[in-house]
């Protein structure tokens, strides 16, 4: 069952944050609750709520028992961007094999930064589509995609042609038409947590935890014009099980699989 969830303010709400909770309270159906000096700890607690702050410069999402938000900030993307332009090797693009124009569809989009860096190479013709079961999770990074101040580009640009969905990937893909995207992308969260991955914390609090499964492998051969490909940590049993050729990356916690049309 899903907990209820609450919008507030910053402790000390301006216009500006007061028309963002009014947004959020629509976009999310979800009661506006007064501050009134009161912590987030103490409003979750006694609304028994996962709680969406109105700041004056962003979105925070405080799952409940959450000791640090989640909010959207392209962080390691614009690092891994600004890598890629310089021609040198991201090993995302190395498996999906995406070109100028084609559709990429992230079936577990979190914080973004993969779709960010497909955006990029498939540039205006192309399109990206990024799923997220956990409603607020995506509202918080569709938001910010839309929103964010950056005077860094192409990271803007890239931010800016993705479309954020709500949706439970299995759901989506069964109502996708067969060959509709040319890569189907896959990255399940947290089948085993990667230590060095510290910075992603309050997403592995907020967002969806949801276990690869045949049929969602299926529904994304089918869907898939090219190839999927399976991100996951270097020891899981995934690859095998559903038939992902491995990427073997022998310094690295986590590998890609690639199923080939």
């Amino acid at each position: 069952m899903c907990r209820v969830t609450i919008v507030t303010t910053a402790g000390r709400p301006d216009d500006v944050s007061l028309q963002l909770a009014q947004d959020a309270s629509k976009e999310l159906n979800a009661k506006i609750i007064p501050r009134q000096k009161r912590s987030v700890k103490k409003l979750a607690e006694i609304y028994d709520a996962d709680v969406v702050i109105a700041g004056k410069n962003r979105y925070e999402y405080y799952a409940k028992g959450a000791a640090s938000p989640f909010f959207f900030h392209p962080n390691s993307s614009a690092f891994r961007l600004k890598r890629v332009a310089r021609g040198e090797q991201e090993p995302l693009l190395t498996a999906c094999e995406l070109q100028q124009g084609d559709s990429f569809l992230d079936c577990t989009l979190g914080i973004g930064s993969d779709s960010l860096l497909a955006a990029y190479v498939v540039g205006k013709q192309g399109k990206v589509t990024g799923l997220e079961a956990n409603q607020n999770v995506a509202f918080i990074v569709k938001k910010g995609m839309q929103t964010y101040d950056t005077t860094e580009l192409p990271l803007t640009a890239c931010m800016r042609n993705i479309e954020v969905i709500h949706a439970n990937a299995l759901e989506y893909l069964q109502q996708q038409s067969s060959n509709s995207y040319d890569v189907v992308y896959m990255d399940p969260m947290f089948e085993q947590v990667i230590e060095e991955s510290s910075n992603f914390e309050a997403l592995r609090h907020a967002g969806s935890h949801i276990a690869l499964s045949a049929e969602w492998v299926a529904e994304a051969k089918r869907v898939a014009k090219k190839r999927v490909v399976l991100k996951a940590h270097y020891q899981s049993e995934w690859f095998d099980q559903f038939g992902f050729e491995r990427d073997v990356r022998l310094t690295a916690k986590f590998h890609y699989g690639v199923i080939q049309k």
